[in-house]
């Protein structure tokens, strides 16, 4: 297929997306920066739709030219195995923790908050990304495994209209219609787009 029906393509997918596929900006005031900082995950976190049931693990993020108040998933649509169907909401889960700029450094770098207690309280304690991250991991048990995905909703602001994205992650426990097989597959998929941090 030529760049030019492609494009093409991708522009027809934007006119005609629906709206679990929009994420709106305007609690940001700085639209791009919200973009550029999600963007960034679209090779490494998948996307769960309620509305829809549906895992998306092979999409690209895509921002409307006429307007950047908002942006569109679009999944690949010539990788329709990609796409998970029947993903039930209730097995998909909020996780409290949040991926967030590094914004004590002159680098572009990431941080994950991570639920710790303290004098008897439990906070949130930002480490680097890469470490949270195998902390998570090596934390998680073999029955009930850390797979995160993010869902519209997701990116949020902080601190002065810095984004960050909330986490949710997928209960393989409660996929109960779906086949072993099937849920190993996810399970797979999701450990794989997270190796680029491991």
């Amino acid at each position: 297929m030529s760049t030019d029906t492609t494009a093409q393509h991708s522009t027809d997918q934007e006119m005609n997306a629906p709206e679990h596929l929009i994420w709106q900006l305007s609690h940001f005031s700085n639209h791009q920066r919200a973009i550029k900082f999600v963007q960034q995950f679209q090779d490494t976190l998948c996307v769960f739709s309620a509305p829809v049931s549906q895992l998306y693990t092979n999409y690209e993020i895509s921002v409307p030219e006429a307007d950047d108040r908002s942006l569109i998933i679009l999944p690949n649509p010539y990788a329709y195995h990609d796409t998970f169907n029947g993903i039930p909401e209730e097995s998909v889960r909020p996780t409290g923790i949040t991926i967030i700029p590094d914004e004590q450094t002159d680098k572009e770098g990431l941080l994950i908050t991570l639920p710790m207690m303290k004098d008897g309280k439990r906070i949130m304690r930002p480490v680097p990304l890469k470490a949270g991250l195998w902390a998570l991991m090596k934390r998680s048990k073999e029955h009930e495994p850390f797979l995160p995905v993010i869902t519209k909703g997701d990116l949020r602001a902080f601190r002065k209209d810095a984004p960050c994205l909330h986490l949710h992650r997928i209960v393989p426990a409660r996929l109960t219609e779906r086949s072993r097989m099937e849920v190993s597959s996810i399970q797979r998929v999701i450990r794989e787009k997270l190796n680029v941090y491991l």
